[in-house]
């Protein structure tokens, strides 16, 4: 189960706004320790945008 209250806070502590790249995105999943695909999950639910992924873990 996602939680939402933990990723928005950590964007907040990070300055994270309505776009993240994606080496930023990794970050955060590692040091809040959050799964990516949950990082996703709240992007995509909130309208941010996920920039630059190579991997194409992200959508």
């Amino acid at each position: 189960m996602m939680n939402e209250e933990k990723i928005r806070e950590a964007f907040e502590a990070e300055g994270i706004g309505k776009e993240i790249k994606c080496p930023e995105a990794f970050a955060i999943a590692e040091k809040y320790g959050i799964p990516k695909m949950d990082i996703a999950g709240y992007c995509n639910a909130n309208g941010i945008k996920i920039r630059g992924c190579q991997l194409g873990c992200f959508k």
